[in-house]
């Protein structure tokens, strides 16, 4: 069981380091900041029709269940929707089991405090647990938990960013990298399609995130990625 009292406390301890990164990115809305997110760092209207990784903003967005965890979560459909369930199932099964209203997705109020969270607005991106892995904050996860996100990462192929490895942290946070139609999205929801639709064995639920093959590969696509 996670300590998530323990990371709240200090999460939002250095939230606010984010408060003014808004206005400092080339990619930050024009608007001036006018609100305040839970986190207590500075807000902003994002103004375009587009969320800040090339994708459409959405008017709403389909619910979709996430297996084996009784949860739901509204996405973009398609390529995105498959991915991002993918992400939160293998949370589910490998770091935590999910509660009730642990998983975001689409959202419509377009104030945003990192252009980042302008891709919620598109549906393609999902933050977990944002109580207690909050903007700001970093070292929320332990060790083995970050093993299975850095498999995830890996898995995936650059195909999904981690809020974690951003210039304004934000542990909670994964999004689609990449824009629509890029072969690597249809590539990965491909194959992620042929392990949810196949005779088991492969996918969210049968991975082990701790073999040493995986944890070799997932340590030079994080060391290639950085660089």
């Amino acid at each position: 069981m996670n300590e998530l009292s323990r990371r709240h406390v200090l999460g939002t301890s250095v939230a606010l380091a984010g408060a003014t990164a808004l206005g400092a990115l080339g990619s930050a809305p024009a608007a001036a900041a006018d609100r305040t997110s839970t986190s207590g760092a500075a807000t902003a209207a994002w103004t375009r029709s587009r969320s800040a990784n090339g994708w459409e903003l959405l008017a709403e967005a389909t619910s979709y269940g996430i297996e084996g965890s009784g949860r739901s979560v509204r996405l973009a459909d398609g390529d995105a929707a498959t991915i991002l369930l993918h992400v939160a199932r293998r949370f589910h099964y490998e770091i935590d089991q999910l509660r009730a209203d642990d998983v975001q997705g689409h959202r419509t109020a377009r104030t945003v405090a990192q252009p980042y969270e302008s891709n919620y607005l598109s549906g393609t991106a999902i933050e977990i647990r944002e109580y207690a892995y909050p903007l700001g904050a970093r070292d929320g996860f332990y060790a083995p938990e970050l093993v299975v996100i850095r498999d995830i990462l890996a898995e995936l192929d650059g195909v999904v960013a981690w809020g974690g490895d951003l210039p304004v942290p934000k542990e909670s946070h994964f999004e689609i990298a990449l824009k629509p139609g890029h072969p690597k999205v249809k590539g990965v929801a491909r194959k992620i399609a042929g392990w949810n639709t196949g005779a088991g064995g492969e996918g969210a639920g049968a991975i082990d995130a701790f073999d040493a093959g995986r944890r070799k590969h997932a340590r030079v696509f994080a060391r290639r990625t950085a660089a």
